[in-house]
């Protein structure tokens, strides 16, 4: 059997939501799919591979599960869990100016 986690555990470990009890809302509101199913119980199990649709502030998150994750680490070993499929900026460069400059300047 492959390995798997709790969904709340998973949005949690991936730093999506500060809480679980947060986490635990969103699925319980059904405002949660995985792979194109509505989830409705916050111990739905997730497998890497799985592809999660769920709101985040006024955006609307589709990220892959890449990884389960042990513990709620760093927001480093957080980006690990999973790849962005929402076609976000990168989030370590969103709000800063450019390093590149005009080159009429």
């Amino acid at each position: 059997m492959s390995e798997s986690l709790r969904l709340d555990r998973w949005l949690w470990f991936a730093r999506f939501f500060k809480s679980r009890s947060l986490a635990t809302r969103v699925c319980a509101d059904r405002r949660l799919r995985v792979n194109g199913a509505v989830v409705a119980k916050p111990d739905h199990r997730v497998r890497i591979g799985d592809v999660l649709i769920f709101p985040q502030g006024r955006e609307i998150r589709v990220v892959r599960v890449a990884g389960i994750g042990s513990r709620r680490g760093p927001a480093a070993e957080a980006r690990t869990l999973f790849d962005d499929l929402s076609g976000r900026a990168d989030p370590d460069r969103a709000g800063r100016p450019s390093q590149a400059r005009d080159a009429s300047a």
